[in-house]
């Protein structure tokens, strides 16, 4: 199979989805109206309330939902063979992930720009929006948690791309300081700055960066097992843990100050030079496929699985979650682009456009991992063992988890040599990027995270925790806590296959919510009602076997948080039924 024809199919059908289905979604179902008057306008306060161009507000809603999550699901869930992925990548985004978003946005616009979890009361209940809020708290614990461990390990396998990571910082700030204070326009300082973060990562591979040991581990016993009881390799590992919990705490420390900056000087020209950074990538990789035409010699599908990994239904649908369909984008939607959408009629292009986005880097995540990588790992023995290399690095679903960034970047790495770049070059550009669109999603994330803090103490009449400072620090220590709860970060990512079911539950509730509001509306729902009938079952399903997993292998921290989503889940589909059951007696009675 030639990877053209999966890049062709997959971009094929996002186009459709685009100028076909959003289009009738936003003309017969939203209704979206030009004159609305948004709550960035409403509201105006020139800190959370923005009233944005939408090619910016593109830029930070594409560029927070598109964080590492795309490209890490789809290379693991590969190991189940590359059509099953693929298929769930393009039908869920074109007709789940990308109506999802769109309707989050749209619904949140339409309320004064609340978050989902606000909403919730005037749609479900009192009751259900304190249980929506800790669902909402859990999943955003989860997401700051697993981002800092990725970028961490992204730090320290790839310490040339330390200094364009962190320079891309200062020359988003420079952006923001001439677009919003001098009155410059958008163009030239995007396109400048985003020439400034090449430079930087070609001179990244002459100025790597490593953390020195200024944390001191003892080796562990299974360090020193693992060694065969050499001391100082031990020792190494041991400094290495170190290096890890040490990129996690300046992360964290970095995310206090991100999240309570201004939208206007980090938030928004950071995210709108990432999206140009996200749009350059996609094409180099895209062109890098149409020039090296690489197979994909994974499996259509992996008749042959290693011993400790799952069957693929339901837990494909929570291993790709972001790159089809995510809560977590719900969040974004309803929580910080609603408030900086300029026009209603904008939200197709932010909500559905930003969805399709995401979607196409889960395809070149797909390529990347069935292809580059295979022929990265094949290049010294010949492309005949391709396949062999490829079923070794994908030798058990552990390693599939533990290696996922790894082969996106060195297949990128591949794509991105056929055309001429260097790969040593290349390889650094596509860490920067899987670097950068972790770390947006990371200080989005603690921002969303400090509101439903607030949120809850407004609930309970907790005045210390609405102060933003206070939410802000709760936040970031709670996160960082949970991220280094486990061989000192190095086990951190033992709490994706937990995230993606929260997460996906989260999205299927957001679509319960935009369902009952259209049902009260009189309006059609079935195309929300359908993805969230069809994600509430099955990431049910996965919790439940997830569950008992953690039960098996005696990992009773993500047993207890997993049970009590499970329970807040359960108890949300009863509050749903309930309203769902409401609506359809008032609208029998006719009130």
């Amino acid at each position: 199979m030639s990877a053209i024809v999966l890049l062709v199919i997959g971009l094929s059908a996002f186009l459709t989805g685009v100028l076909i289905y959003s289009r009738f979604i936003a003309g017969k179902i939203f209704k979206l109206d030009p004159d609305f008057v948004t709550p960035a306008h409403e509201f105006k306060d020139g800190v959370d309330y923005v009233p944005t161009n939408k090619h910016v507000l593109f830029g930070h809603h594409f560029t927070s939902v598109a964080g590492a999550a795309p490209i890490v699901g789809p290379a693991i869930a590969v190991i189940w063979g590359w059509l099953p992925a693929f298929l769930w990548v393009v039908l869920g985004t074109v007709f789940a992930g990308a109506v999802h978003d769109f309707s989050a946005l749209w619904i949140s616009t339409r309320h004064k720009g609340r978050s989902i979890g606000t909403l919730t009361e005037s749609i479900l209940g009192q009751r259900a929006r304190v249980l929506f809020l800790l669902i909402i708290f859990f999943l955003l614990l989860m997401v700051n948690a697993v981002f800092a461990v990725i970028i961490a390990n992204l730090f320290m396998a790839n310490p040339g791309a330390v200094v364009p990571v962190w320079g891309s910082l200062v020359i988003a700030l420079i952006v923001g300081f001439l677009i919003y204070r001098t009155g410059t326009g958008i163009l030239i300082p995007s396109l400048g700055a985003l020439a400034t973060l090449y430079v930087l990562i070609w001179f990244g591979q002459d100025m790597p960066f490593t953390l020195p040991d200024f944390i001191g581990f003892s080796p562990t016993e299974a360090q020193l097992a693992a060694a065969g009881g050499d001391a100082a390799a031990a020792g190494e590992a041991a400094a290495a843990d170190g290096r890890r919990v040490g990129w996690i705490t300046i992360l964290f420390a970095y995310t206090f100050v991100a999240s309570v900056l201004p939208v206007w000087l980090l938030l928004q020209p950071r995210d709108y030079v990432n999206g140009h950074q996200l749009f350059v990538a996609l094409g180099i990789i895209s062109l890098g496929v149409l020039v090296v035409n690489p197979e994909v010699v994974a499996p259509t599908v992996n008749t042959e699985l290693p011993a400790d990994t799952p069957g693929w239904l339901p837990l494909l649908f929570i291993t790709i979650a972001c790159g089809a369909i995510s809560g977590f984008h719900g969040l974004v939607a309803s929580g910080t682009s609603s408030k900086q959408l300029g026009k209603e009629t904008d939200a197709r292009y932010v909500g559905y456009g930003g969805a399709i986005g995401e979607g196409t880097l889960a395809v070149t995540s797909i390529i990347a991992c069935t292809a580059g990588f295979a022929i990265y790992l094949s290049r010294d023995v010949g492309a005949a063992q391709g396949l062999v290399l490829w079923q070794e690095h994908y030798s058990s679903f552990e390693a599939a988890t533990a290696g996922a960034t790894t082969a996106f970047v060195n297949g990128v790495g591949v794509l991105a040599g056929g055309i001429g770049i260097p790969e040593s070059v290349a390889v650094i550009f596509a860490s920067v990027v899987v670097i950068s669109f972790a770390a947006t999603t990371l200080d989005t994330a603690i921002r969303l995270q400090r509101y439903i803090i607030s949120e809850l103490g407004v609930e309970y009449n907790v005045k210390a925790i609405q102060n933003r400072w206070v939410a802000t620090a709760i936040a970031v220590i709670s996160c960082a806590l949970l991220a280094l709860s486990a061989d000192r970060g190095a086990g951190g990512m033992m709490i994706w296959p937990l995230f993606g079911t929260t997460n996906q539950l989260l999205a299927g509730l957001t679509l319960l919510i935009v369902s009952l509001f259209l049902m009260r509306q009189g309006r059609p729902f079935w195309v929300t009602m359908i993805p969230m009938s069809f994600l509430l079952l099955m990431t049910t399903w996965a919790m439940v076997i997830n569950l008992d997993r953690f039960f098996g292998t005696n990992q009773w921290l993500l047993l207890v948080i997993g049970a009590a989503i499970f329970i807040l889940e359960i108890w949300l589909l009863l509050e749903g039924a309930a309203a769902i059951r409401r609506v359809r007696a008032a609208r029998a009675s006719g009130t």
